[in-house]
């Protein structure tokens, strides 16, 4: 966060966000490489409106040597005749009911990305019978700007904050904070581009939930032509605390 010499105000809540973040940093943990590990699960249907989407051909390819940040990218892909089809991949890592607070930190390149009707970047963490669904997804049709997903009534929710169309051929870096509140809701903090930082403002309640476990998630959505296409992810790291 850089400040000018004038004295910057900032809304309550992310105030006493921010003041949790400093208190509690000695005691962080970081995953990284995510996208490295084994055991990603994946799916088509159940990243439609509903959980109740088309089905469509989708693909995960690890250890990809170009492109990729260090020598070992993932490779999504997802194809098909069904316009607006989606796929979902996640990885469970764990169950870590004291965590609060999350920064999803990954970067990701494409190709074609007027292929893509959206992009999906997600924290998922289930605790207390409660299921935090930190979802955020980069529209890029329309005007391009960022969603943000109210676990509660299971919609999503636009936001003021835009999403730049990602450039073809070049990594983007996507850095996304929430935090889950001492009252128990979902706060969306921030997400951060290539550098620069924008601020969400945005809490829901959870939905119910019955295991304990925390995941990261991404999703890629097809555009109206359903034009196939792949995403390479790489860097994928998770802290939390």
């Amino acid at each position: 966060m850089v400040c000018s010499p004038a004295r910057k105000l900032f809304p309550a809540f992310l105030l006493i966000a921010l003041a949790t973040i400093v208190t509690s940093a000695s005691a962080q943990t970081t995953i990284t490489n995510i996208d490295q590990m084994t055991g990603w699960q994946s799916c088509s249907t159940c990243a439609g409106a509903g959980g109740a989407g088309p089905t469509t051909a989708h693909s995960m390819a690890q250890n990809q040597p170009s492109p990729a940040m260090d020598g070992r990218s993932v490779k999504f892909s997802i194809t098909g005749a069904t316009p607006y089809a989606n796929a979902l991949w996640w990885k469970q890592l764990g169950r870590k009911d004291a965590a609060h607070n999350f920064v999803f930190d990954m970067y990701y390149y494409i190709k074609t990305p007027s292929a893509a009707q959206a992009l999906e970047f997600d924290v998922n963490q289930t605790v207390g019978g409660k299921w935090y669904i930190f979802g955020t997804e980069c529209v890029l049709k329309g005007t391009p700007h960022w969603n943000v997903y109210d676990p509660y009534n299971r919609h999503w929710v636009a936001t003021s904050v835009p999403c730049k169309i990602p450039t073809a051929y070049k990594w983007q870096h996507v850095v996304l904070e929430f935090h889950r509140t001492s009252l128990g809701k979902n706060q969306f903090l921030s997400v951060t581009i290539n550098g620069v930082k924008s601020y969400f403002n945005k809490t829901y309640s959870p939905k119910g939930a019955s295991s304990n476990t925390l995941n990261v998630a991404f999703q890629m959505d097809m555009n109206s032509k359903a034009v196939d296409y792949s995403t390479w992810v790489d860097k994928v790291s998770l802290k939390y605390w």
